[in-house]
C-alpha cells in the first residue's frame, strides 16, 4: 500500500522533561505531515490526554515521576486506543524493552535516532507497523526468546522472506504483492514463523530474528 503522503498524521507526546517535548514539538511542527495535538508528562495524564484527543501516534517517554510509561501503555492497550505507542527513551536496557513491547508498544527508539529515523518510524507507527531497530533489538533477546520454543524449529527459504519484510516494516498487503501470494498466506506464513520462533507477535518475531541470525 502506497503511503499517502497528503495524510497528517497526529501526535501527542509523552515526556517528564519540558525542554524534551518543545524539541520535539519544534521538530514535528517544521515538518510537513504531523500534527502535535497534545502533550502530557506522566503515564497517568497521557491514557486522559490519549483518550481526549485520539491521536494516530503517541510518542511515550518510560521513566517519569507520577506514572510510567510502560503502565500507560497497558492501560492504553486495555482501552482499546486506537492510537499507536512509540516508545522514545534514553534506556535500551532489557528491563526497560521487554516490558514496553509486552504491553503493547508498537516500536522503541532511542532519543538519539536522527530526526529522519524518528520521522520515518513514526509514520510507519500510524500505519500499524512494528519499529524495533536491530540495536534495541539485541537488547531484547535474553528476555524475548522462549526457552520452549523447538531448538530445531527452522524457518523455511518463504518463512525467512516474510520476516525480511516484517522486518523492513512491510504491511500484509505489501508482503502479498511482492511476493505474489494472497494476504491469507501471509498470515499463514507468520502465523507460523510466530510458532516456531515461540514469538507472540511482529516485533518480537524480529528481535529473535535478529538474535538467531535469521536477520543479519
Amino acid at each position: 500500500m502506497a503511503e499517502n503522503p497528503s495524510r497528517t498524521i497526529t501526535l501527542v507526546l509523552v515526556d517528564d522533561h519540558p525542554v524534551v517535548r518543545d524539541g520535539l514539538r519544534g521538530m514535528f511542527a517544521a515538518a510537513p505531515g504531523f500534527d502535535v495535538l497534545g502533550e502530557a508528562s506522566n503515564g497517568v495524564d497521557a491514557v486522559a490526554v490519549v483518550e481526549r484527543l485520539d491521536p494516530d501516534v503517541v510518542l511515550m517517554d518510560l521513566r517519569m515521576p507520577g506514572g510510567g510509561g510502560v503502565a500507560a501503555i497497558a492501560e492504553l492497550t486495555r482501552r482499546d486506543a486506537r492510537a499507536q505507542v512509540l516508545v522514545l527513551t534514553t534506556y535500551d536496557t532489557d528491563s526497560d524493552t521487554l516490558p514496553a513491547i509486552e504491553a503493547g508498544a508498537t516500536g522503541y527508539l532511542l532519543k538519539d535516532a536522527p530526526r529522519e529515523e524518528l520521522f520515518a518510524a513514526v509514520r510507519a507507527a500510524a500505519e500499524g507497523r512494528s519499529v524495533l531497530s536491530p540495536a534495541v533489538a539485541s537488547r531484547l533477546m535474553t528476555r524475548v526468546r522462549t526457552p520452549a520454543a523447538p531448538a530445531d524449529a527452522s524457518l523455511s527459504a518463504r518463512e525467512r522472506e516474510v520476516l525480511a519484510l516484517v522486518a523492513r516494516g512491510t504491511t500484509n498487503r505489501e508482503i502479498a504483492a511482492e511476493l505474489f501470494i494472497s494476504e491469507a498466506t501471509v498470515k499463514t506464513h507468520l502465523t507460523h514463523v510466530f510458532a516456531k520462533l515461540g514469538a507472540k507477535d511482529r516485533a518480537a518475531a524480529v528481535a529473535m530474528g535478529y538474535d538467531r541470525g535469521i536477520l543479519g
